[in-house]
């Protein structure tokens, strides 16, 4: 018999990159958007099969604690976790997340496997342990990750974020009707990190500056989150983007998407994770969500989803 573990995608509603250098940043789980793991008990040592993510199927021991591929190594991990030499079943690992997207696809794909190992054991994995192990994978996918795509993909709860300090899981006032729009170019997180790095000690006053502006904005969206005045909210998402622009992490690609959402209608647009590439994100309303849709995919959006951000939770802090 087969059951099923899953994690959300995510966004970044603001804060992406100034969150690195100590600013706040606001994530949303996307749970219309899943990373899911069907697991089933079997006789054979524990294999990871990965089809859609072009993976061959991976046969899982405790030696691949220094595995260079993430799926080994989350799988390692958690087996480590629970003090397993080996373990038997199968985990098929399916994804709705678009890869390297900015939308936390690998933090997804690591939270699903860590629940399908657990459950193969017959046991729960706490969400605070999960979302240390999980971090320690996205420390492979993007260097020197923030910790706030895992932390938002495993408790599946709207948070404000701060470097060194515990996630503030936030309240909704109203539902947030997202657009989001995949440019169809590869974001890699780890380089755009790297060069903002780079930035930030060629030209410390302005970026400092930059990362001031982007923490201040991300204070007053949360104000808004928390009171419902979405309009506000959006003004504050177009905003960011433009700093973001300052950073140089943005696009021509992803800076027509923002223009196509906002020229649709949308109550604001970004960019959404490492920039370069990825995702933008729009905020909507019923009426402006299939304006939008349809304005991005003329636009040339090669996926575009709408989803309700901040459903679901599973804001369980134990350990």
């Amino acid at each position: 018999m087969s059951a099923q573990a899953s994690a959300p995608g995510k966004a970044i509603l603001a804060g992406e990159h100034a969150v690195v250098y100590g600013k706040p940043a606001i994530a949303l789980p996307l749970s219309g958007i899943r990373a899911n793991a069907a697991y089933r008990p079997t006789g054979s040592p524990l294999t990871l099969i990965a089809e859609d993510l072009a993976r061959p199927p991976l046969v899982i021991d405790t030696g691949d604690i220094v595995s260079s591929d993430p799926l080994a190594l989350m799988a390692a991990l958690t087996m480590q976790y629970f003090g397993l030499e080996s373990l038997q079943g199968e985990i098929r690992i399916q994804s709705e997340i678009p890869i390297a997207s900015g939308l936390g696809s690998g933090a997804a794909v690591s939270a699903a496997i860590g629940r399908a190992i657990a459950q193969l054991h017959g046991t729960a994995l706490p969400n605070a342990a999960l979302n240390r192990l999980v971090f320690e994978v996205e420390k492979q996918h993007h260097g020197t990750p923030s910790g706030i795509d895992n932390t938002v993909v495993v408790y599946e709860s709207p948070v404000y974020f701060e470097i060194g300090g515990a996630p503030a899981f936030l309240e909704i006032a109203d539902p947030l009707l997202v657009v989001v729009a995949d440019s169809g170019i590869a974001s890699l997180t780890r380089d755009a990190v790297a060069d903002v790095r780079t930035l930030a000690r060629l030209a410390p006053t302005q970026t400092a500056r930059v990362f001031e502006d982007i923490g201040a904005m991300v204070n007053e969206a949360r104000q808004c989150i928390e009171h419902g005045n979405i309009a506000r909210l959006g003004e504050l998402m177009s905003a960011n983007h433009r700093l973001l622009r300052a950073l140089d992490v943005s696009a021509a690609e992803l800076d027509n998407l923002v223009d196509a959402a906002i020229n649709a209608g949308a109550l604001g647009a970004k960019l959404s994770g490492g920039g370069r590439g990825g995702n933008i994100i729009a905020l909507v309303d019923e009426a402006s969500a299939p304006v939008v849709k349809q304005g991005l995919i003329e636009a040339g959006a090669t996926q575009v989803m709408l989803t309700v951000a901040g459903q679901g939770s599973q804001n369980d802090d134990s350990d």
